[in-house]
C-alpha cells in the first residue's frame, strides 16, 4: 500500500486525487493533507481519510480545526506546516497541488525527500526548475507530472530514445474566447472567463487558460521536465481536448496520448506509476466529431508569447512572469482591471525586471517579491 501526502487537498486537483484514492482503498493510504482556508471541506476530508498530520494556511483556522478533529490529528499551519506535510513519514507519493508560487517550497521539500512527486504545481518549475530538478536528481526522487499535457508527453516518450525527439507539441483548448473577436475582449467579464468549455479547474488556472498564459507556463515546465530547448516545444490549439499532447520524432512519426478531458486520468497515472488503474473516467467517443488543430494566435493571445520570451531570457524572468500574472489575474477577478489589461500588466512588469541568474531560492523569492510590487503599480495605472 502506498502512503500519500497531498498538498492542496481542497482544490480541484486535490479533490480529484481523493476521488481516485477513494476507488482504491487497498492501494493507497492518505497520511498527511494540507489545504488553504476551506475549513468545512477540509474537516470532512480528514474525517473520511484519517490522515495523521494536516496543515492550513492560517493559524486561526488551524486552531478552529484542532477543536474539531481532536488530539488524534496533529494540526499545523503556514508555509512550514505545508512543508511538513510534503515529507511526513517519508510518503511514497507527495501530490503537489497548491496553486501558484506558494507551492514552491513544499514541492522542493518533497523533491529533496526522494519519493515520487506527483507534480500539479507547475509554478515550482517555472520559478525554480533548475533547482527542483537538481534536488530530485540528487535524492533520487521521481517527478511524475499531473498536468494532462505533461502526463501525455511522459506517456508518449515511453519506449523511445531521447535523442530521437524532434519536438514535443503541447495542446491547448483555446479557452472560452478562442473564436470571440479580439475587439470584443475588452468587454469580457470574470464570470465569462471562468466558464471553461472542457475542463473543471480552479479560478486562477481557468483565467490563465483563457489568456493562454497557462500554456506558456506549461511550456516553461516542459523545458525542465523533459530537458528541451524552447525551439523544441510547440503549442497547437485543439478545441476538443481529446489529444492531450504529442511527441514528434525525427522520422516524422507522432505519438500522442488521448482521453476524455478529466483530470482523474493523469492523477491516477501519477499515483500508480508505473502501473495503470481504474479511474472512473468515461472513455472518449472518437465517433462524435473531427479532431481539430490550429496554430495559436499570438496577437490575440499575447501572454503565450510573453512566456516564451521569459523562458528564452531565463534566470529570474519566469519567476517575474508568474508573479505578474498572479497579481494581474487577481485584479481582473476582483473587477479592478479589464481582461485585456492582463497581458499589459505582465509585459510592463517584465520590462522592469532586472534579471538575475536564479541560482538560489533566495534570489528567486526576491525576484518574485519585486515583480509583485511592480505588477501592483502596473495595475494602478490601468484600473477601471
Amino acid at each position: 500500500m502506498k502512503s500519500i501526502s497531498i498538498l492542496g487537498s481542497t482544490g480541484s486537483i486535490g479533490i480529484n486525487t481523493l476521488n481516485v484514492i477513494r476507488l482504491h482503498p487497498e492501494r493507497f493510504k492518505v497520511t498527511a493533507l494540507a489545504a488553504g482556508s476551506n475549513l468545512d471541506l477540509f474537516a470532512a476530508q480528514i474525517k473520511e481519510f484519517k490522515p495523521r498530520l494536516v496543515s492550513l494556511e492560517r493559524e486561526e483556522d488551524a486552531l478552529k480545526l484542532s477543536s474539531i478533529v481532536g488530539p488524534s490529528v496533529e494540526v499545523l499551519y503556514g508555509a512550514e506546516g505545508a512543508e511538513s506535510v510534503a515529507v511526513y513519514d517519508n510518503p511514497d507519493v507527495t501530490v503537489s497541488a497548491i496553486t501558484g508560487a506558494a507551492g514552491l517550497l513544499p514541492t522542493l521539500a518533497a523533491a529533496k525527500a526522494g519519493g515520487v512527486v506527483a507534480l500539479a504545481n507547475k509554478e515550482s518549475l517555472v520559478l525554480a526548475g533548475s533547482i527542483v530538478m537538481a534536488e530530485a536528481k540528487k535524492s533520487g526522487a521521481t517527478i511524475v507530472p499531473v498536468d494532462s499535457e505533461h502526463s501525455a508527453i511522459m506517456q508518449s516518450l515511453v519506449g523511445h530514445r531521447r535523442e530521437d525527439i524532434k519536438r514535443i507539441i503541447l495542446t491547448a483548448s483555446g479557452g472560452p474566447f478562442l473564436d470571440r473577436p479580439q475587439e470584443d475582449f475588452v468587454n469580457i467579464t470574470p464570470q465569462q472567463a471562468l466558464k471553461h468549455p472542457n475542463w473543471d479547474m480552479g479560478a486562477k488556472v481557468t483565467i490563465d487558460s483563457a489568456t493562454l498564459l497557462n500554456k506558456g507556463l506549461e511550456v516553461i515546465e516542459a523545458r525542465w521536465l523533459f530537458d528541451l530547448s524552447p525551439d523544441e516545444i510547440s503549442v497547437l490549439v485543439h478545441p476538443q481536448s481529446i489529444v492531450h499532447s504529442m511527441v514528434e520524432y525525427l522520422d516524422g512519426s507522432i505519438i500522442s496520448q488521448m482521453g476524455a478531458p478529466d483530470m482523474r486520468g493523469p492523477i491516477a497515472y501519477a499515483l500508480a506509476y508505473p502501473e495503470r488503474i481504474e479511474t472512473g473516467v468515461e472513455p472518449c467517443d472518437l465517433t462524435r466529431g473531427p479532431l481539430e488543430f490550429r496554430e495559436p494566435d499570438m496577437k490575440k493571445f499575447p501572454c503565450l508569447g510573453l512566456a516564451y520570451d521569459a523562458l528564452r531570457a531565463g534566470g529570474t524572468m519566469p519567476a517575474a512572469l508568474n508573479a505578474a500574472d498572479e497579481v494581474a489575474v487577481r485584479a481582473f477577478l476582483e473587477g479592478q482591471v479589464a481582461f485585456t489589461a492582463i497581458s499589459g500588466i505582465i509585459e510592463d512588469t517584465l520590462t522592469r525586471n532586472a534579471p538575475g541568474n536564479g541560482a538560489t531560492i533566495e534570489e528567486i523569492t526576491s525576484a518574485d517579491r519585486v515583480a509583485r510590487e511592480n505588477a501592483r503599480r502596473a495595475v494602478k495605472k490601468v484600473e477601471l
